[in-house]
């Protein structure tokens, strides 16, 4: 396999921070590299570079040989680098045939060939090994489909080299499968592909090369198997990694004051059939497939959605909850959609963290000295990578703001926080922090309920696990294992 990219002493820096220190990377033809590296390690200004979004300051770019330096991503797309991101920026409204041709529409004396947009774009799809109607709507189509689209569009020029940024993120396990068969296939047609993923299954399971960068600078590249997982995991946070089959199994006394009572709970079209109860230092965590109900119940926990069916009580005291009735309760909520749903794009990491904490204590009286130092104290414990917390929590990377989302409901300090992909974006290194975080804070006493797509996640964390079905509880775990847990999932009903 001969070198399709060359990128040798990248250096970049920004006002204050040594973004890339001299790094190093190279992709050959037909080979999958994964980039690692914590949140703020330098993944997304290596790549930015590479696809014309910065300059670099020093190094040499070559591709297949040749010297280049891309001064847009169009014209990294011109040269046959196409990137994929996690945030797709399709345009819903529009057909998968126009998304994939957008902004490179063939014209005619007429305007737009549709004939021709149809015909690219059902070639596209081809080299993926795909067959769907391209006239659909993209907007009604599965997530997995639409990232197929995305990966269609980069293909639709000549591209040789690909860069896939957390393209998993929100796909379900058969979805993944289908990726990685996608992947191969290009693989098969020579290209390169540059993979970026928090996930380090998917790493071992697909990456024929992988390379670390730490702080900016590049600490580490081999083969997988060369480089087992914590070996991985140490050169990513730049320490020993905690082993996970180390930690202890978390007991929980039976008794005790009932925080969240569940009977018979639900929602039409929504989920159903919730009953459980949650007490102090109990994480109950959330087990099913994409679309079994999971973010569901957590909506009608924190008073989002209505519930039609069962009854809700809070301390053995009935309650219709709205999300303002939830956090006086003291139940806080940390949403799966941050950007959306979560952050306010307009407003610093700072106010972002604290606004809850002003809220409680109503908007005419201001927050002590104290609140503002707590959001220093978070920023460090939970390492969001940020100069300073006054500047705009938009300016954040995905991963950074869903931090700040975790620290908003820390320093408010809830009974009861329910915890939706706490870690989808969030580094290796912050997985572990956090993953220890819930730990200590449920050994004060402080309940939680956990929705993760990783189903090891919900493992390590649950003190007891609900399983959900076709959009209803169809009991609780009674072997916390990842295989008992699936085969329950899998079976349903006993």
């Amino acid at each position: 396999m001969s070198s399709l990219l060359r990128m040798s002493g990248i250096v970049k820096t920004f006002p204050g921070v040594q973004a890339l220190q001299g790094v190093d990377f190279e992709v050959v033809e037909g080979q999958v590299h994964a980039l690692m590296g914590e949140n703020g390690a330098g993944k997304s200004t290596l790549l930015k570079v590479l696809t014309g979004v910065y300059p670099a300051e020093a190094g040499e770019i070559l591709l297949r040989g040749s010297a280049i330096r891309p001064r847009s991503p169009q014209d990294a797309t011109r040269l046959g680098i196409s990137a994929v991101y996690q945030e797709l920026n399709l345009a819903p409204n529009l057909s998968i045939a126009e998304n994939i041709v957008i902004g490179r529409e063939p014209m005619g004396p007429m305007g737009i060939r549709w004939r021709e947009v149809k015909r690219r774009a059902t070639q596209a799809l081809a080299r993926l090994g795909l067959e769907l109607d391209v006239n659909r709507p993209i907007g009604s189509c599965s997530p997995a489909i639409q990232h197929l689209t995305a990966i269609a569009r980069a293909l639709d020029v000549d591209a040789r080299l690909l860069v896939l940024d957390e393209p998993t993120a929100s796909l379900d396990r058969d979805e993944v499968k289908n990726l990685f068969a996608v992947i191969h296939r290009l693989k098969a047609q020579g290209l390169g592909i540059i993979y970026v993923t928090h996930f380090l299954d998917e790493v071992y399971a697909i990456a024929d090369q992988i390379t670390v960068l730490r702080n900016g600078t590049k600490v580490g590249c081999d083969t997988p198997a060369a480089m087992p997982k914590r070996a991985l995991v140490s050169l990513m946070i730049g320490r020993e990694a905690p082993s996970e089959a180390a930690a202890p199994r978390r007991e929980v006394s039976a008794g005790g004051e009932v925080l969240v009572s569940a009977k018979e709970l639900g929602r039409r079209f929504a989920v159903g059939q919730l009953n459980f109860d949650i007490r102090p230092g109990e994480v109950l965590g959330l087990a099913g497939l994409l679309g079994s109900g999971r973010t569901e119940t957590l909506r009608l926990l924190f008073g989002i959605d209505r519930p039609d069916t069962g009854s809700l009580t809070l301390g053995g005291i009935p309650a219709r909850l709205t999300p303002r009735r939830a956090m006086r309760a003291g139940i806080g909520m940390s949403p799966e959609e941050r950007k959306t749903e979560g952050i306010f794009p307009s407003l610093s990491v700072r106010e972002n963290m604290l606004i809850v904490a002003q809220v409680q204590r109503g908007w005419l009286r201001r927050l002590p000295r104290t609140a503002w130092a707590s959001a220093d104290t978070k920023k460090d414990e939970l390492r969001i990578a940020t100069p300073d917390l006054d500047r705009s929590i938009a300016s954040l990377s995905g991963g950074n703001q869903q931090k700040a989302l975790l620290a908003r409901w820390l320093i408010a300090q809830p009974r009861l926080l329910l915890l939706d992909e706490p870690t989808r974006g969030i580094d290796v290194g912050a997985k572990f922090e956090i993953t220890g975080l819930v730990e200590r804070l449920r050994s004060e006493g402080m309940a939680f309920v956990l929705v993760s797509s990783e189903l090891s996640e919900v493992v390590q964390s649950s003190t007891k696990v609900a399983i959900l079905r076709d959009r209803r509880m169809i009991g609780e775990a009674e072997d916390l294992s990842e295989q008992a847990i699936l085969d329950q999932i899998a079976e349903g009903d006993r």
